[in-house]
């Protein structure tokens, strides 16, 4: 085993907690020369620290996503784009209030547009203002008529999120508003189901994606994603 291998073992070692590093002990520091060995490696290339934080960070998350499973990728009505019967998902939570998620929409009309086996599932995420979980509502009543993708493209074209352009969004899409008072507490549901969500992944703000085991974070390169998804689709 490498000097480099055996430091990133002995950092990851460290992170996830006592009892795991007692177990490596016996791999990392067999005497008192290999510890100053790895000091001394990890003092010269402290590059493999945050590289061992984020690669435990992916191996959490990688098992969070697992044990929620299909939740994640099955979306509420019709809030999807892309390929119904997609060979991969990429789930988005966002906010209607997150000018980066508004900013992402041509770069996932362009992914759908360049990947045909592409399904991309939205998630609602309302925590960056009150009108957050008036638009969530808004545009899960929207997917449960059938509607989703034209409500969620008009408010984000209807500049801030306000009642006005949640109802003007509504009434562009052919939205039922007069269902809302009957379809709230579902809505209301469904919000709280994702937001226990993003506890359990981890996820920090919006735009977040999960796509395979990965979650990825903040407005990304469409390369990146691109890259994510064909990871996914290798298996």
């Amino acid at each position: 085993m490498g000097v480099k291998t055996l430091a990133a073992v002995a950092v990851l070692g460290g992170l996830v907690g006592g009892g795991a590093a007692m177990a490596l002990a016996p791999l990392v520091a067999p005497n008192a020369a290999s510890g100053d060995t790895i000091r001394a490696y990890l003092l010269d290339h402290p590059e493999v620290i945050p590289e061992a934080m984020q690669r435990l960070q992916d191996r959490e998350q990688g098992k969070a996503v697992a044990a929620i499973g299909g939740d994640l990728t099955k979306p509420f009505g019709n809030a999807y784009t892309g390929n119904p019967k997609g060979d991969v998902t990429l789930v988005e939570f966002y906010d209607y209030n997150c000018g980066y998620c508004r900013a992402s929409l041509p770069l996932l009309k362009a992914l759908t547009q360049a990947d045909p086996k592409l399904r991309i599932v939205y998630r609602e995420l309302p925590i960056l203002a009150p009108s957050s979980k008036a638009a969530a509502r808004a545009s899960l009543l929207a997917a449960s008529q059938g509607k989703f993708a034209a409500f969620h493209d008009a408010l984000y074209a209807g500049g801030p999120v306000s009642d006005a352009t949640i109802a003007a969004a509504a009434a562009k899409a052919g939205v039922d508003m007069s269902k809302m008072a009957a379809f709230q507490p579902q809505a209301d549901a469904e919000i709280r189901r994702n937001l226990e969500a993003a506890g359990r992944l981890g996820l920090t703000g919006t735009p977040s994606w999960i796509v395979g085991n990965r979650v990825l974070s903040g407005a990304l390169p469409i390369e990146e994603l691109q890259k994510a998804i064909a990871a996914a689709r290798n298996g």
